[in-house]
């Protein structure tokens, strides 16, 4: 049987397939590293979201296999052969789901080592995620090969093709958001909106039973010799609808399912002053320590003594506790997997000190935060709340006031705009009017 399946590998266009769906989905992945770079969830989960992509690719594959053995008119001479159907079909069957697998593998294995000097949270559901897409893969490819079969013309592959993609793009969306719209679409679902988003154990397992039904599907649709027989491909695709159905999580449940409360567990420096980050960037904290320390340092005259990575999340909505001697820190990962714009980790955090806790509301002001933040680090303010660019004429003007007084006159009125902003108080004219 080996040999067998290494002729077909050879004869086929198993290989020929495998190259371009690998070609196609590295290239894809690459072009978006920022979407994925923080971690090994994220790579994942965008890769699956990209069976949008390869998934056609590997319908059309398997449509295009059949057509080049009906161009062949084999038909005949396999039907004549002494050998019954399974073994004929067997070896095509292994040889294109092999390729595919070859080929979203190494897909996955070009874009790992991108990150993987600072990807340290390798959670289990990772593994899942990517043998759902595996099964994807079968499914489409031995899907593409019935089709190809039954409509066996050189129109088939790229219409098949066209097809899938317009399917797996466009009609999830007709559908409401959710548990069932992700189990029936494995490539939904995966977008993240955190670098601490999941895909939870039920929506894999639906989606896992979703998929093999379909591969079943176009097992019993490419094996069927009788096409009067063909309806017999409902059978599997009712019994993988019912469990699917039985299995996804709905509502609240789904939503509580697509956050890793592990990813964002803080892991912190051994010594003092303590600096953390979540589990999904603790490859990070080597990089974010020091000028997190250094922003405590300007902060010795508040009671801020740590520096926490903010690990809100805005759906679900999750925040942390807000704490009085803890300033909040926004970790922004680059293309590469390091910490994005290290220039501007100690202003942001100095900014969000100095802004007060989000419950505050409008009663937050960012420009006299600035201007307080800036006088600390001694420069002229040049990025704003989170770490962002931006050229704000008031804050700069508030700046060069502070920088006029006497250094204790303006470190009277910074730390009135800290005290005032941890009470959620205005503190719009504590830098021009003087500490009260």
């Amino acid at each position: 049987m080996n040999r067998i399946i290494g002729i077909e590998l050879r004869r086929s266009a198993a290989l020929g397939a495998a190259l371009l769906i690998a070609v196609a989905g590295t290239i894809v992945l690459h072009a978006t590293a920022g979407r994925w770079s923080s971690g090994w969830m994220a790579l994942v989960m965008t890769q699956r979201e990209y069976l949008a992509v390869l998934s056609p690719l590997a319908m059309a594959a398997g449509a295009w296999q059949s057509f080049r053995e009906h161009r062949a008119n084999v038909a005949e001479l396999f039907a004549s052969a002494p050998r019954p159907r399974p073994r004929k079909i067997v070896p095509i069957l292994v040889a294109t789901g092999l390729a595919v697998l070859f080929a979203y593998l190494v897909t996955l294995l070009a874009a790992a080592p991108r990150i993987a000097d600072t990807a340290r949270y390798l959670p289990p559901a990772a593994f899942v995620v990517v043998a759902v897409g595996l099964v994807a893969m079968i499914a489409s490819v031995w899907l593409g090969l019935a089709v190809g079969r039954l409509v066996p013309a050189l129109a088939t592959a790229p219409a098949l093709a066209v097809i899938g993609f317009a399917l797996l793009i466009f009609a999830p969306h007709a559908l409401p958001d959710g548990g069932v719209t992700a189990a029936f679409s494995p490539s939904m679902g995966m977008s993240m909106f955190s670098d601490y988003d999941t895909v939870g154990g039920q929506v894999s397992i639906a989606q896992a039973l979703w998929m093999v039904a379909v591969a079943m599907a176009g097992l019993v649709l490419f094996a069927v010799e009788n096409r009067k027989f063909a309806f017999a491909a409902l059978l599997p695709l009712a019994i993988g609808a019912t469990a699917t159905a039985l299995v996804v999580p709905t509502g609240d449940a789904y939503d509580q399912g697509t956050l890793d409360p592990v990813a964002q567990e803080l892991v912190c420096t051994d010594d003092a002053p303590r600096v953390c980050v979540s589990r999904a960037h603790e490859g990070l904290l080597p990089e974010a320590a020091p000028k997190a320390r250094h922003a405590l340092e300007l902060l010795s005259k508040t009671p801020v003594v740590e520096v926490h990575e903010d690990t809100s999340t805005f759906s679900p909505p999750t925040s942390p506790r807000s704490r009085a001697d803890t300033a909040l820190m926004t970790i922004t990962v680059d293309t590469h997997g390091r910490l994005a714009n290290p220039g501007r980790l100690e202003p942001a955090i100095l900014t969000g000190v100095f802004t007060g806790p989000l419950s505050c509301g409008d009663a937050r002001n960012f420009q006299v935060a600035t201007a307080a933040a800036y006088w600390l680090l001694d420069r002229e303010p040049t990025v704003g709340p989170d770490g962002l660019e931006l050229d704000d004429p008031e804050a700069v003007k508030l700046w060069k006031g502070l920088k006029a007084l006497p250094r204790a006159e303006a470190g009277a009125r910074v730390t009135a705009v800290y005290q005032a902003a941890q009470k959620c108080k205005d503190s719009t004219d504590l830098l021009t009017r003087g500490a009260r």
